[in-house]
Formats: structure tokens, C-alpha cells, sequence
């Protein structure tokens, strides 16, 4: 799929540091690699060797794409660095998650704990405020992210998030969808101004 024609050239991946307790999730995070490399898109990643983090970037790289991993300094033991590919060192996770936000075109959200979390909810609090415009999608892998999806509409419900959010993310169920679901997200102007993000 030619993504390169709406300006998409690079997909951050979002995703955990463990392989979780079904193989499913494993599976997804390497086709996806390979359908990321095959499309010849550049995948952004936190950097590290282990979990499913580890397991997409392998499957990048061993199809012959390009991969570049953002690491913290005090996480490169416990994350292990996946010294095969081009990986940058930051000083702190605020460095890295900027790093990944400028260095990505695209955003894929793949199941994982409370770090992947953690990234998603800032880039969609940022899409929120009107800060970018670039395409989120969640790979709802064996219906994962559905507990998530379920505390939006409680929030909308109350009355603290307006259903117009709802815009601003498409949850597809199978790897095949996410690259038509970049496209379909994609908008015209990708050109935001990164100093707006605080």
C-alpha cells in the first residue's frame, strides 16, 4: 500500500515490554513488522529487545526494513537494547516519547501494560487539544483493547469527553486492516507544529 503518497514514511509502535500470556499477542506484533517492512515503512519503537517491543522490531528488521529504536540511558538493562538496528539514547522517558512523536508520521497501539498505556493517553489527550493530526489506530488483538474502549464511553457518558472524540482513533481486529486504517485516518495538513507539545 502506498502510504509514502500521504506522507506517512514512518509508524511509531506502541507496545508492551512483555509477550503477555497468549501467544496471539506475539503473532500480531511480528506480522505486523512484516506488513510495516513489506509497505516500506520505517517503524519508531521504544527500543528495547524484549516483550512484544522486541518482537516487532525483529520482524522489521528481518524483512529488510528500517527500524529506529528511542531508548532511556536507565532502561537499557532492563529493556535490553536490540543493538541490530539504528537506536538512539535519550536521557529521560519525556525525551523519548517526544523523540517518537516527531520521528513518526503514524501511530499503531498495540497490546501492553501500563506504559503503553501511558503513551497512548498523552497522544490522544494531545490529538484532543488539537496539538496533531496524525492517525492513531489500535490493533484490538483478541479483543484487548475493549476495556479501554468501554472507559471512553463512560467518560462521554458523563460528560467529560465529547463523542466527537471518538474521530480521532480507529480500533481495527486483524494486522491486514491497519494500513488501510492509516489511510483512512490520515488528514490533509501533517505539518504541526511540535512546539505546541508541552
Amino acid at each position: 500500500m502506498p502510504l509514502s503518497k500521504h506522507n506517512i514514511k514512518s509508524v511509531c509502535v506502541y507496545c508492551g515490554s512483555a509477550f503477555g500470556n497468549d501467544e496471539v499477542y506475539r503473532a500480531a506484533a511480528r506480522d505486523l513488522g512484516q506488513v510495516l517492512a513489506g509497505a516500506g515503512m520505517r517503524l519508531v519503537y521504544g527500543g528495547g529487545g524484549v516483550g512484544l517491543m522486541g518482537e516487532v522490531a525483529r520482524a522489521v528488521h528481518s524483512a529488510g526494513g528500517q527500524v529506529l529504536g528511542i531508548m532511556p540511558q536507565f532502561l537499557r538493562t532492563r529493556e535490553i537494547l536490540f543493538d541490530d538496528v539504528e537506536t538512539r539514547v535519550v536521557q529521560n522517558m519525556h525525551e523519548r516519547k517526544m523523540m517518537m512523536f516527531e520521528e513518526s508520521d503514524a501511530f499503531v497501539v498495540v497490546p501492553g501494560g501500563v506504559g503503553t498505556l501511558e503513551e497512548v493517553i498523552e497522544l490522544l489527550s494531545w490529538r484532543r487539544l488539537d496539538l496533531h493530526k496524525k492517525p492513531v489506530i489500535f490493533l484490538n488483538t483478541n479483543n484487548f483493547w475493549a476495556p479501554f474502549f468501554d472507559l471512553i464511553k463512560h467518560t462521554q457518558k458523563a460528560g467529560f469527553t465529547p463523542d466527537s472524540f471518538n474521530q480521532t482513533y480507529i480500533s481495527v481486529d486483524t494486522v491486514e486492516e491497519v494500513l488501510p486504517a492509516i489511510v483512512e485516518l490520515k488528514t490533509v495538513d501533517l505539518n504541526i507544529d511540535t512546539r505546541k507539545v508541552v
